[in-house]
């Protein structure tokens, strides 16, 4: 275990040396009983280096290369997977400075294991919680035994609703939770994809490091994100629940509860899947989702031709335990080549793991 100056004002070498059963590292100038320098023996005894938590910095140190203790010394001299768990205040996370360290970091290869929100140190609650310990290692662990099956592969992912809004405290919505995105992303990512997820509104966390989070509100910045994100993606996967209209005029102040009805007029939104199956190339695969409550099959068909998409997972809100608010799902899955693949009520991840597995033999990914 490895540790920095600052780390010690809050808990004791002895204490973590006690709970680990593990020598603690502080001094880089520190020798081993083997004479090796110790930061240039740690780097090549570990499989990995995991730093969590990664402080503002800590990470500013790793992107400018400074090694000025015991922990950014062993970081220069390792050449083995890194993965960093980003924790501190909100501000300081969202600060340009941090944002541009730890993208250099992602660019570099670094894995970084995002952080959630929820109470911090400070007293305050928001982004910028480190995941817990159980999360961290089993994302590790997966990234680092899990077969790569789409190792090279770079996939969008959107996920929850949009909320469009109709004035500064007042949205237009769904009750989409995120969670089959967010388990997409997982399965993708757990199999070595390099992962872009767009998601609206969730309260959902991921600790994989090779998935890049974008956070939206309305459907018009998702369409930019993903538009953004799709000409380099392999496989795009629209998962997210977004609003088919929005507001055509924000008021600009709450609206008053005068008169006994009110009227909002709408105006459609850009429909994203239609969009990007637009742009695709011959190179690219986009799947597309269809929540139906009749004529289900009927309609998923038309929208799988209509849309252009490659493939369609068809939800219905008929089946009890299936779609929105819940943890398990019942998907039916349908290609351009007129297959059809109807599977039974799972956990959601399991789901996500059949959905990923049809993409896999649609593209003919066998590694």
């Amino acid at each position: 275990m490895v540790v920095t100056p600052n780390a010690l004002h809050f808990v004791t070498p002895l204490s973590l040396q006690t709970l680990s059963q593990n020598k603690v590292y502080t001094d880089p100038f520190q020798i081993l009983e083997n004479v090796d320098v110790e930061h240039i023996a740690l780097a090549e005894w570990a499989d990995a280096l995991v730093v969590a938590p990664a402080t503002a910095n800590i990470i500013g140190k790793f992107a400018h290369g400074i090694a000025d203790d015991a922990l950014s010394t062993l970081f220069l001299a390792c050449s083995k997977p890194v993965f960093l768990a980003p924790a501190m205040n909100t501000k300081m996370l969202h600060h340009p400075a941090v944002q541009q360290n730890i993208h250099t970091l992602r660019q570099r290869g670094c894995l970084i294991l995002e952080s959630g929100a929820g109470y911090l140190a400070c007293g305050t609650t928001g982004d910028g919680r480190m995941q817990e310990p159980e999360q961290l290692c089993d994302a590790v662990m997966q990234a680092l035994t899990r077969p790569a099956l789409f190792t090279g592969k770079k996939v969008l992912i959107t996920a929850g609703p949009t909320y469009e809004p109709i004035d500064p405290v007042r949205f237009i919505g769904n009750f989409s939770s995120g969670l089959m995105g967010f388990r997409l992303a997982e399965t993708f990512a757990s199999l070595g994809a390099d992962v872009t997820l767009v998601t609206g509104p969730t309260h959902l966390t991921t600790a994989l490091p090779n998935i890049h989070r974008i956070n939206v509100q309305t459907a018009a910045q998702m369409l930019e994100a993903c538009q953004k994100e799709f000409p380099s993606a392999h496989i795009a996967v629209m998962a997210a629940a977004v609003a088919d209209y929005t507001p055509t005029n924000v008021a600009p102040e709450k609206i008053k509860k005068s008169a006994k009805t009110l009227q909002i007029s709408l105006q459609k939104t850009t429909d994203i899947l239609a969009t990007l199956c637009k742009q695709k190339t011959k190179n690219q695969c986009v799947v597309g989702f269809a929540l139906e409550t009749e004529h289900e099959l009927e309609n998923a068909k038309a929208k799988l031709k209509n849309k252009k998409a490659d493939i369609i997972v068809l939800n219905s809100l008929r089946n009890e335990g299936a779609g929105f608010q819940h943890a398990t799902n019942l998907v039916t899955l349908i290609d351009k080549n007129g297959n059809v693949q109807t599977g039974e009520l799972k956990d959601k991840s399991e789901v996500a793991e059949d959905i990923v597995r049809y993409i896999a033999d649609y593209l003919k990914i066998t590694k």
